[in-house]
């Protein structure tokens, strides 16, 4: 219920800032449109350009491959904040500096739509090593969890057809055609995780974005090495978490392809575990254009690394063919 009231209450501001509007379009670059869309970081730029396609310019602001939670935007960041007639960003405290900078220059009227907070309640909040409860900031990470991409992609579409009533056939379009996409995308990540060994299906990262995963498919997440205030554990805590680690048998544990972690590294060789190190939170594979340079593909490129490495066949998701829902030129950062 909660988040239905939010979500009215942001449609309401939409309603009231485009109730001059008068169709009129202009070429801007690639765009149908002059909507301008600014979202924060690459996934949720990725999900919002499948709904949107071609109709607005959408712009990422967080670059890839930088922490999201401590990311400072540049200056130039607010020029582009204050040109945008609606912003997405993940909400549940994950990239607190840019939304600042956006309560500071957006015009007045702009929707600016946390999707996270908009998506679950705060009785779904999972809390862990990464986010204590003790600090209030519930772990963010809901796009690891495709049953929970599918109501981004419903808020999404949901706000574009307030913003652009003229694309509503578009957004609706666009919008059952990645739902479906991903629907069969979970039918495939649950054939390919099902043939993990059930005592392999547990998780120690560099950082926890799995924990809404974990809770959909069944799995375990041990334990991440990224403390709450993004520094180096403690010795006393990653000797807890090699005790962790040797209790559960967990054969294999996975550090970040953007953050490589030596202490990740030590507690593998402590332990006997395999070190993985090219799992990505919020990095896309690939060069912009690819098709794997998407949510999608990064998503299929993550549950196919922990597939394989915990045991299991990822055959199903190998197959998974990966496909472009619309065309767009959506800008991200590097």
């Amino acid at each position: 219920m909660s988040r239905y009231v939010a979500l009215l209450v942001a449609l309401a501001m939409i309603a009231t800032a485009c109730g001059g509007d008068d169709g009129q379009t202009t070429e801007l670059g690639a765009a149908e449109t002059d909507i301008v869309v600014v979202t924060t970081v690459a996934p949720i730029t990725s999900i919002a350009a499948s709904i949107i396609g071609d109709r607005a310019t959408i712009r990422g602001i967080v670059p890839e491959g930088t922490n999201s939670h401590t990311f400072e935007p540049s200056p130039s960041a607010a020029e582009v904040l204050s040109e945008a007639d609606v912003i997405f960003i993940n909400g549940l405290q994950l990239e607190e500096p840019t939304k600042r900078l956006a309560l500071t220059n957006m015009q007045d009227g702009t929707p600016l739509i946390e999707l996270g907070d908009l998506t679950i309640s705060p009785d779904q909040y999972k809390y862990d090593f990464s986010f204590p409860e003790d600090d209030g900031k519930p772990n963010p990470h809901l796009w690891t969890d495709p049953t929970l991409v599918t109501v981004y992609a419903d808020l999404i579409l949901e706000t574009m057809i307030e913003v652009d009533p003229d694309g509503a056939e578009t957004y609706t379009a666009n919008h059952a055609d990645f739902v479906s996409l991903v629907e069969r995308f979970d039918v495939a990540v649950g054939e390919s995780l099902d043939t993990v060994p059930a005592e392999n299906r547990k998780l120690v990262t560099y950082h926890d974005a799995y924990a809404y995963f974990a809770d959909t498919y069944g799995w375990t997440v041990v334990g991440a090495i990224q403390p709450a205030d993004f520094g180096e554990p403690t010795p006393a805590e990653v000797v807890q978490l090699i005790e962790q680690v040797e209790a559960e048998g967990v054969p294999a544990i996975f550090g970040s392809e953007v953050f490589p972690s030596p202490v990740l590294e030590q507690i593998a060789n402590e332990t006997g575990a395999t070190y993985v190190d090219d799992l990505r939170d919020d990095d896309l594979p690939g060069e912009t254009g690819d098709l794997e340079h998407s949510w999608l593909g990064l998503m299929r490129f993550n549950f196919i690394t922990m597939t394989e490495s915990l045991g299991g066949d990822p055959s199903a998701l190998e197959a998974f063919e990966l496909v472009e829902v619309d065309t767009s030129t959506a800008e991200f950062p590097q």
